[in-house]
Order: structure tokens, then C-alpha cells, then sequence
């Protein structure tokens, strides 16, 4: 999971997005509170706190929404088939909506629903109410405001099949929001449209770039043909030789300590004889991401890790080339090259 893609994705699109959809409710609390004619001129703490207090009771509302998504992700994934399902359809959704804000073409205005009536009718009345609880509440009810961008992470949280990665997606992405929030609700103006063609371009395009990266890491796992890996490499070559690590031989066996870290597998590249049994060993050491989910998908080959631990994979490559593996997710690859 690119995390800082995630908070540049927030910091752009985020911010202006959902400043356009939800600031509005946040200016009319904070004028509600000081009064229109002493908005401009009204003092920090008067300003800044109720922005504060809504900001903070978002960040709360996304983190447990982002939970909940992940868990259900994990709930539906009895298999790696529907988890790839969801991927692809995470990554189709984020690139529908980057379209959208470039205005590609009219029918990706679909991708953005519209909130219930009722809801609206909340929002208003909490947003004309000169009570602390009003920005609260109106923070925290912000999940149910509809966001492209919004729902984009939405979709990538559930896609994780993890509790916390979920929470962790939402909360990193809405905190990146938060300075375009702050300097609307500290001078309360429409400061939220400047450089707005520009911001939009740059937040479509990260949302682009965020939802090929889950389409090609479903690929991955799919062992398609056709991925960035496979194709940088039939193009442009990876110099395999210089970063090839061959193991050790055990009565006929290759064996491979391999590491799994935060960060991926280490080695990353390794080469093995071809009709010779293989045995990784899979070294885990406080790991706790998608490289806990271990596969090698052209020889249907699935372990799942414990965080800590020592766990092993054998088989006997029958086909000489490359062979690739990863996480469930297709974000951590390895190549085993077969000779």
C-alpha cells in the first residue's frame, strides 16, 4: 500500500473535493456561531475551534468506517478469487472517478451518487445551530456526504481485507485534508476555489495513478501476461544475472531463506535449476502488511504468515523462465528465475 500517494491524493483532490461538498456546511456552522457580520473579523479561538472539533470528529467517523470496510473486505474473502474481484473493481471505481474530474466524458458523472433527502435536511439544520455539538456532529456525519474521492479510498480500504489497513487508508487520507479545511474555517472565505483547475488535474491524475496500481497488483496475482513488471521487463530487462541469489543444495534440495519485511521480500530476484525440488524459507519478523499473504500464482501456491515465524514453501519448477511472486495483493513481487 503506497501510503504517501494516498496523502498526496488527499491533500489535492481530497481537500478540494470534499472542501466543495462539505465546507460549505462547515462555514454556515462557524457563521451560525459568530454571525455573519462578525465573521471576517472574528477572533481565532472563535473560528478555529469549531473547525477543530469538526475536523477531529471526521478523522474519528472515517478511522472507524475505514475499520469497518476492511473487516468486511476480510469477512468476504473466503478466497483470493473474490479479493481480486474487489480489487479490480477498487481500481476500475478510482479511475472512473479521476476521469470524471478531468471531464473526460459525461457518463462518469454516474460514479458520484447523491446523499438521501433526509440527510440534507439534518445537515441543515445542524449547520444553522450556534452549538459546539453542531460541527461535531456535523464532522462526524460527513461519511454519508457523498465524494468521489472520498469513495475512491472508500473502495481501496475494503479492497485491503484488513481491519486496520482500512482504518489506516482512511485516516491518512483524510488527515491530508485537513489544511484546506483549516484555512477555511480560520478566514472563512471562499480561499477553498484558488488554484482549483490545477489542483483538480493534478488530484485526477493521482487518482488515476492509484487505481492502475490496484488493477495491475490484481493482475499480478492473476498471473496475467500483461503487467508493468512483465512488461519492463520483456522491454527494458531487469539485469537479472547481477541480481540473481542462488541458495544452497541439501540433500538435492535448493534451499532460499527468504526475508519478508515491511518493505517486501528479501531476496527479491532468485535463480534456481530447473526439475530440482525448491524449499523457501519464509522468515517473518513484526511484519504486518500484505506480504504476510505469500503466492506464487502459476503454481497455485498460497501460504498465509504469521508476523512472526518461520514457515516454509516447497515445490520443483517444471517449466524453465520466470516465475513471479507476491502478496495477495500483487504489491510485493518477487521473480524466481528458472534455468
Amino acid at each position: 500500500m503506497d501510503y504517501w500517494l494516498i496523502f498526496l491524493t488527499g491533500l489535492t483532490v481530497g481537500g478540494l473535493t470534499c472542501v466543495t461538498v462539505q465546507g460549505g456546511l462547515l462555514v454556515s456552522a462557524i457563521t451560525a456561531r459568530v454571525g455573519k457580520e462578525n465573521l471576517q473579523k472574528s477572533g481565532f479561538s472563535n473560528t478555529a475551534l469549531p473547525t477543530i472539533i469538526f475536523l477531529v470528529s471526521k478523522l474519528i467517523a472515517y478511522s472507524l468506517f475505514g475499520f469497518l470496510l476492511g473487516w468486511l473486505g476480510e469477512t468476504l474473502a473466503f478466497n483470493d478469487t473474490l479479493m481480486i474481484t474487489i480489487q479490480l473493481v477498487a481500481g476500475l471505481y478510482m479511475m472512473s472517478v479521476g476521469l470524471y474530474f478531468l471531464k473526460v466524458h459525461p457518463i462518469f458523472k454516474y460514479v458520484i451518487p447523491h446523499p438521501p433527502e433526509f440527510l440534507s435536511k439534518v445537515f441543515f439544520e445542524q449547520a444553522t445551530s450556534k452549538s459546539l455539538f453542531a460541527p461535531a456532529l456535523l464532522g462526524f456525519l460527513t461519511v454519508f456526504v457523498p465524494c468521489g474521492t472520498t469513495l475512491a479510498m472508500e473502495a481501496l480500504a475494503m479492497s485491503t481485507g484488513d481491519p486496520w489497513a482500512g482504518a489506516s487508508v482512511m485516516a491518512i487520507f483524510v488527515v491530508a485534508t485537513f489544511p484546506l479545511f483549516l484555512i477555511l474555517g480560520i478566514v472563512a472565505s471562499e480561499s477553498r476555489f484558488v488554484f482549483k483547475g490545477y489542483f483538480y488535474k493534478l488530484a485526477a491524475a493521482l487518482i488515476i495513478v492509484l487505481g492502475l496500481i490496484s488493477i495491475n497488483g490484481a493482475l499480478v496475482v492473476l498471473d496475467s501476461p500483461i503487467t508493468w513488471q512483465k512488461l519492463y521487463y520483456a522491454f527494458v530487462g531487469d539485469n537479472i544475472e547481477d541480481k540473481q541469489l542462488a541458495g544452497s543444495v541439501v540433500d538435492g534440495v535448493q534451499i532460499f531463506d527468504v526475508r519478508v519485511t515491511s518493505s517486501g521480500y528479501e531476496p527479491r530476484i532468485i535463480s534456481v535449476n530447473k526439475d530440482q525440488p525448491v524449499r523457501l524459507n519464509l522468515n517473518t519478523k513484526e511484519t504486518y502488511n500484505c506480504a504476510l499473504a505469500f503466492r506464487i500464482p502459476s503454481l497455485n501456491i498460497a501460504k498465509n504468515l504469521k508476523p512472526n515465524s518461520t514457515e516454509t514453501v516447497s515445490f520443483t519448477p517444471k517449466v524453465a523462465g520466470r516465475t513471479y511472486f507476491s502478496c495477495s495483493m500483487g504489491m510485493y513481487i518477487g521473480v524466481i528465475d528458472v534455468r
